[in-house]
């Protein structure tokens, strides 16, 4: 199995802002000394989640403290950005990382409209924005010239410089959802990163990307790759015991779960409203908030002694994951937690489902 080490982490306040950002440099800085596979950084914006909000010049950071670990993104923010900066910064990054960036893709925030208020847009036409962003900035690494006109975009350029390492661009990871995306992007052939489905919906899910990619026309090898990526994302916290580590990590949710609820309902505009299909107890404001705490512990979460976390991660393994994206840095969970949970992971967990492991 391939492990990734994700973040999600906050800064409580402006004057923490600084100390949290070298505690994501050196959490992240450990993910490759303790054996972790890629680093996945998240963009969120204005309230302190994701710490440093802009993961490019954190990645750039990242990528002169490193030698060996890929770097990734979970994701970008698509519809907030001017896709051929994007291209240029990122073409940039894949080379001061020496061909070590994967990039994930996706249209923008569900519930934070104030972080599309906050660059001058709105939701509403986010994904077709993505769709075409998208086009744009791949057309920009593969095509010399180019000129494009589109809805929210018209460019001409002769070409882009620095061109990147990867060729024709790093790998560009699509998040999913839904069985009907899951089957698109695997009759794409692209890779694929999905957020915490509940085990028993994995093998479904991953069931409808294999259908997909056997009518991608890719080679069965290829197909098979693209399978064995597949990136599923779990929190993830390990602890003494698995009563410690619900105690501290019930904590920490609560504090983010609070901050969470408090942005939304004081910074998102009146008229907008979150799909309602997309809200669970941990997002939905309706759910008392240790209903939403429950539900994130029991839903999607990795948690316990480092015996108790092997035992869950094996059962994603034998559910056909072979690629585990372990958000072990979120919320307000402190960094001497997060490091510790990291190290015993490291120690006590991945090395049974590394390559020559037993199965059982």
């Amino acid at each position: 199995m391939r492990f990734g080490w994700m973040t999600l982490a906050h800064s409580p306040s402006p004057a923490d802002d600084a100390n949290a950002i070298f505690e994501q440099l050196e959490q992240a800085t450990l993910a490759e000394q303790l054996g972790f596979d890629g680093v996945w950084l998240t963009e969120h914006n204005f309230t302190g989640e994701s710490v440093y909000a802009d993961p490019i010049p954190f990645a750039a950071a990242l990528a002169m403290r490193t030698q060996r670990i890929r770097i990734g993104f979970a994701v970008i923010q698509m519809a907030l950005r001017h896709p051929v900066r994007l291209a240029t910064q990122l073409s940039l990054l894949d080379n001061l990382c020496k061909g070590r960036l994967d990039i994930g893709v996706g249209r923008g925030s569900i519930f934070n409209e104030y972080e599309f208020v906050g660059y001058g847009l709105r939701s509403d036409d986010a994904r077709e924005r993505m769709a075409e962003a998208l086009e744009v900035m791949t057309r920009a690494w593969t095509a010399t010239p180019l000129d494009f006109k589109g809805k929210y975009f018209a460019v001409r350029l002769p070409e882009l410089r620095p061109a990147p390492l990867q060729r024709p661009h790093p790998p560009i990871w699509h998040s999913v959802a839904s069985a009907a995306s899951f089957h698109l992007c695997g009759k794409k052939g692209v890779p694929i990163l999905t957020v915490r489905l509940p085990i028993a919906h994995i093998r479904e899910r991953l069931g409808q990307y294999a259908e997909g990619l056997s009518a991608s026309g890719l080679a069965a090898a290829a197909q098979r790759q693209l399978m064995r990526q597949a990136a599923i994302w779990r929190w993830v916290y390990v602890a003494e015991s698995r009563a410690a580590a619900e105690d501290e990590l019930a904590a920490a949710l609560q504090a983010t779960r609070r901050h969470m609820m408090h942005a939304r309902q004081a910074l998102n505009p009146a008229d907008f409203h979150a799909d309602p299909a997309l809200l669970n107890p941990w997002t939905d404001p309706a759910h008392a908030e240790a209903e939403g705490i429950e539900w994130a512990l029991r839903s999607g979460t990795l948690i316990g002694s480092a015996e108790d976390v092997a035992e869950q991660v094996a059962e994603l393994r034998d559910a056909g994951v072979h690629h585990l994206l372990c958000q072990m840095s979120f919320g307000y969970l402190d960094h001497g937690r997060i490091t510790r949970s990291m190290r015993r992971f490291a120690a006590r967990v991945l090395p049974a489902f590394r390559s020559g492991a037993p199965s059982s």
